[in-house]
């Protein structure tokens, strides 16, 4: 029966597998599989076989010239040194490594991240802080402080800080609430006057009782 049949055509199968001589061998007359070690030489070192073929291990990649897997990759970037080994940096002061440290001040006050590829580094600012721009010099990207004194709308004198600006005030007024205009400061309140203050923008004026006339400091009364 049908059971049977299947059973006959397992069992065949399996003898052809098991027993080299018989009719079942797959590609008669062919040549033994090519070792490990000589497809290693061919293709050289640090190559890894799978049941796609063959590529460059881990940590390693083709190097331009030879066509091999012989350059090594540096997963955290080896900075202003160079890759020796799959993440292992040689640094310039003589150090080995998983990264060279950069040195001091490259990257400016508010530092930069780098973007590593196949061992080497390029910096890359970081997004800069209110108030400064990125722009390109002879040392990378940097963050400039923008001088928002060339559009603040100051009603007295613009300061231009770092990230920001103030507005200030000439003698006798002082900043209003809203940071940008300017208000009469009432002077009198501090009483600079001997007898009569006379408050007026920006400035004030002392003044005397009758019997009495104004000394030359212009605040006494005799």
């Amino acid at each position: 029966d049908a059971v049977m049949l299947v059973e006959l055509l397992f069992h065949a199968a399996c003898v052809s597998l098991f027993f080299p001589g018989s009719q079942g061998r797959v590609y008669p007359g062919k040549k033994k599989p090519t070792s490990f070690a000589v497809e290693r030489r061919r293709l050289g070192p640090h190559v890894c076989f799978s049941g796609f073929g063959s590529g460059c291990c881990p940590g390693w990649m083709v190097a331009p010239g030879s066509g091999h897997c012989t350059l090594p990759l540096c997963s955290f970037g080896c900075g202003s040194g160079f890759c020796i080994a799959p993440n292992l940096c040689s640094c310039p002061d003589g150090e080995q490594g998983i990264t060279c440290p950069e040195p001091p001040g490259t990257c400016g006050e508010y530092g930069c991240d780098l973007s590593c590829n196949h061992g080497g580094c390029q910096e890359v600012a970081r997004v800069c802080p209110l108030g400064f721009s990125m722009v390109e010099t002879a040392n990378g990207v940097r963050c400039t402080d923008i001088d928002e004194c060339l559009s603040a709308a100051c009603e007295g004198l613009c300061v231009n800080t770092e990230g920001g600006f103030v507005c200030e005030c000439g003698p006798g007024m002082q900043l209003s609430a809203d940071r940008h205009s300017c208000q009469d400061t009432d002077e009198c309140l501090a009483t600079p006057c001997q007898h009569r203050c006379k408050n007026s923008l920006g400035s004030y004026r002392c003044s005397c009782r009758p019997g009495y006339h104004l000394h030359g400091n212009r605040h006494s009364c005799l």
